[in-house]
């Protein structure tokens, strides 16, 4: 996915300099090269396919973008923030689509192609939780945060966090065979 840069001069209206805005822009067209394929794995965990994973990855670097002159600091984790973005996107989206009305047709719209593999029995059944237990399990397990790192990111506490991850694994748990994707010499 390549992303489509703005002016600089939009995002750094505060600072006079062309050559300080075409580092900045310099600074985040790196920036975003290095941590794009991670934050697009993230957000296809939190959305399930990979067309709104991309949507919401460049909604989210956009905004970042006209952040980027205030992002940019050695004390601030971007990456964190943009996940933060990610997931609040994903939330503005379900919103909406739920404030949508919908109606029955007698046609039934084409199935597109599905961004994951069918047989793949974990990733559907991670899917099927709900998008709170969804963020957590992405967080904790897919970019492997720690419990704390988790609950900053999902602005929640560590106990909330802990529960969550509690009941997505005993969900999970209850509808895999967990032979099937855990050998059995590596069960506890």
């Amino acid at each position: 996915m390549a992303v489509a840069i703005p002016s600089p001069t939009l995002a750094v209206d505060h600072v006079t300099s062309p050559d300080v805005a075409d580092q900045l822009a310099q600074d985040f067209s790196r920036f975003v090269a290095q941590h794009e394929r991670m934050l697009l794995g993230f957000a296809q965990m939190i959305a399930g396919h990979r067309a709104d994973a991309e949507d919401l990855v460049q909604t989210a670097l956009a905004k970042a973008y006209l952040k980027w002159g205030r992002l940019h600091r050695d004390d601030f984790d971007a990456v964190a923030y943009i996940r933060r973005i990610i997931i609040n996107e994903h939330h503005s989206l379900w919103r909406r689509a739920f404030k949508r009305r919908e109606y029955a047709t007698e046609v039934m719209p084409e199935v597109g192609v599905e961004d994951i593999h069918p047989d793949d029995e974990l990733w559907e059944q991670v899917m099927e939780l709900p998008p709170r237990q969804r963020a957590v399990i992405a967080l904790r397990f897919y970019s492997d945060m720690s419990v704390a790192d988790t609950a900053d990111v999902l602005k929640c506490s560590e106990g909330t966090v802990k529960s969550q991850t509690s009941r997505a694994l005993t969900t999970l748990r209850g509808h895999l065979d967990v032979d099937s994707v855990v050998g059995e010499g590596d069960r506890r």
